[in-house]
């Protein structure tokens, strides 16, 4: 992500946000019977997918963090292409369009994968500092009042 400024700059967030937009294109013809299960499954899964591309962009700070958001968008990516083999079974896609969607997001989950093994590289210009071991301070001044240490105290 060194090149990207934001998240929309980042090529698979790019093709997940078209491979989804075909999606939603698809599943208007489907069957109304589907409209709260395949229909509206594979439109949550595909835009499930790019939504934690950018939440895991924005969370790179941490690189556990990151990995795990990537992974969860990999799963996504993975279970919109387990609806899509529900659709073509169904009749509800041509094997022409399958094909193409399919292939479009096994390159989508094939990005993620690689963004998995070369998290470090993602992650390289954020801060370095875990703040949650550290022990903090507490400042003179916190709420407009001075804090007096007790042995430091007079009589």
């Amino acid at each position: 992500m060194g090149g990207a400024r934001t998240f929309r700059d980042l090529r698979v967030y790019q093709l997940a946000r078209a491979a989804a937009r075909e999606i939603f294109e698809a599943t208007r013809s489907f069957p109304r019977e589907e409209r709260y299960s395949q229909t509206d499954q594979i439109r949550r899964s595909s835009r499930a997918t790019k939504a934690m591309i950018s939440e895991a962009r924005a969370r790179r700070r941490y690189k556990a963090v990151f990995v795990s958001k990537i992974d969860e968008a990999l799963g996504e990516a993975t279970e919109t292409q387990s609806w899509l083999d529900d659709a073509v079974d169904c009749g509800y896609l041509d094997s022409t369009q399958f094909k193409k969607m399919d292939a479009d997001w096994h390159s989508i989950g094939a990005m993620l994968a690689r963004m998995i093994d070369r998290a470090s590289g993602f992650c390289k210009y954020s801060a370095d500092t875990d703040y949650r071991g550290m022990i903090m301070e507490e400042p003179a001044d916190w709420f407009g009042e001075k804090i007096v240490d007790p042995d430091e105290a007079g009589p």
